[in-house]
């Protein structure tokens, strides 16, 4: 086996948090009356406050975007944080990867507050090995320094020893920038398309999926 390692986004991949994301971005955008539909704040999901807010708002000042940010922050931790649920298989999927030896890294735009209480959430402080949050990096996704950093905790393995688990073109882009594999999740409400032409190695329905089907995935390569 050559995969050694596993690197999973969390939301959209692990928990079905991206409909909540889109409601806090909506009330932190009309704390400055500004106002987006819901799908083209959608379609910037995987993405931290450093690369979502100047894809919306190009010409707002760092000052305004950190703002945003914060909004976003204390609207989503106050309204949706609590209500957020793993998906199907979610904690399976990481005990299936730690069982066949592999590395269990979770690897995140989120703050560091929110994937702590997502390894909370699933269970899964005995199955994972490191982690990664927007507070590790200088950017966020499609950056490629999420996944850098992610790689760095996993050392000496290479970039083609690892593979990453994601929901969202964004993920994808981050990884290949690295020179890894990702699986792309329809779990996100991305279109294959987008998954695809980012550059998935693979498309599959959700982590229930991915399990179901681990010993045929590029995950058992």
């Amino acid at each position: 086996m050559s995969i050694k390692a596993v690197l999973f986004d969390i939301d959209g991949t692990l928990v079905d948090n991206n409909a909540f994301h889109v409601a806090a971005w909506q009330e932190a955008f009309a704390t400055i009356d500004a106002r987006f539909d819901p799908q083209v704040i959608h379609d910037q999901i995987g993405k931290g406050t450093d690369m979502l807010v100047p894809a919306l708002l190009p010409g707002i000042d760092a000052d305004g975007q950190e703002k945003l940010g914060v909004a976003h922050g204390k609207a989503f931790k106050a309204k949706f944080l609590r209500r957020v649920e793993p998906f199907a298989d979610a904690r399976d999927i990481l005990a299936r990867v730690h069982a066949a030896g592999q590395r269990v890294v979770l690897a995140s735009s989120a703050s560091k507050e929110e994937l702590d209480h997502y390894v909370d959430l699933l269970d899964a402080r005995d199955l994972v090995s490191a982690t990664t949050s927007s507070d590790d990096v200088e950017r966020t996704k499609p950056a490629p320094d999420i996944f850098a950093t992610a790689l760095e905790k996993v050392a000496p393995l290479a970039p083609d020893e690892v593979i990453v688990v994601g929901d969202t073109p964004y993920d994808i882009e981050a990884a290949r920038k690295c020179g890894i594999a990702a699986i792309g999740l329809r779990s996100g409400g991305f279109a294959d398309e987008a998954l695809d032409d980012a550059g998935a190695v693979a498309v599959y329905d959700d982590v229930a999926h991915l399990l179901r089907d681990y010993a045929h995935s590029p995950l058992a390569r």
